[in-house]
């Protein structure tokens, strides 16, 4: 093999090979939609507790269905630059008096929510 062949096939080698490097390297901004909560926000809530009072303590749902308006969905979506996205839900579920009775999704019911509201 000549040199001029060897060096053709290490830039070509060099060229196809770095394309996952420079992937890497060009910046992607991270994507964050819906309501972030952290788990101290679901430790507030309780059992009874009333829309108006929920709503100022996690603010307004992502979603409310008009079929079933006793259902609030908070969903966050957050996509790192290069990383693999993550999304977690909550439900909340109220009763036909607007007051909160069920709990659902990837965050735990805080140790107090069956506590009475004082």
């Amino acid at each position: 093999m000549s040199l001029k062949n060897i060096a053709a096939l290490t830039l070509a080698l060099s060229l196809l090979g770095g394309c996952s490097v420079v992937e890497r390297l060009v910046y992607r901004i991270d994507i964050n939609q819906g309501n972030y909560l952290d788990q101290k926000d679901i430790n507030t809530l309780r059992y009874g507790m009333n829309k108006e009072q929920v709503s100022y303590v996690l603010g307004s749902p992502m979603l409310v269905e008009p079929e079933y308006p006793n259902t609030w969905y908070y969903v966050y979506y957050h996509k790192p630059g290069h990383d693999k996205p993550e999304q977690k839900n909550l439900i909340l579920t109220f009763d036909a008096q607007n007051l909160l009775t069920g709990l659902s999704g990837d965050y735990q019911a805080g140790p107090n929510f069956t506590a009475p509201i004082n």
